[in-house]
């Protein structure tokens, strides 16, 4: 199973959505591998966003991301990236689709409710920077031939 990094960006936090955003990766099939709250600091958001280091909005959105807390999760499935890319949307918030996260709750391309890896190798990256090895669980959903079918898993 494939393993992808979600982050509940501080707007999340502050509109008290927190459960309905984690509620649809859950009411999709992912499973919760990992989950904490912690609040960023400016050097693992200056790794974490390296690849915006010469765009003028790069110390905004660092900025942002240190308003408060944030939700971290490590959700797991078959293509759980590309999973959790689709339930997202679009980066922009207004060009989101309807149905997606972004689409849903978002009107921001900054404030646009979550982080999500965008490649299996990012993911992987991704998880090592912010989970521990004894804060990623594995076990069994008792519910698992209910999501995937035989010959899936």
């Amino acid at each position: 199973m494939e393993k992808t990094l979600v982050i509940l960006k501080p707007c999340s936090i502050q509109r008290g959505i927190i459960g309905e955003i984690i509620s649809r990766f859950e009411k999709k099939g992912l499973r919760m591998a990992g989950m904490k709250m912690e609040w960023l600091t400016d050097e693992i958001l200056s790794q974490h966003y390296a690849h915006l280091k010469e765009k003028p909005f790069f110390q905004r959105v660092k900025d942002a991301m240190r308003s408060c807390p944030v939700i971290i999760c490590c959700l797991e499935g078959l293509n759980a990236v590309d999973v959790v890319r689709s339930m997202t949307g679009k980066t922009n918030g207004r060009n989101a689709s309807p149905g997606t996260i972004r689409g849903d709750y978002s009107m921001s391309v900054q404030e646009n409710i979550v982080h999500a890896s965008d490649s299996v190798e990012t993911a992987n990256i991704e998880l090592k920077r912010f989970f521990k090895t004894d804060e990623i669980y594995n076990y069994k959903l008792n519910n698992i031939m209910s999501i995937y079918a035989e010959d899936e898993l």
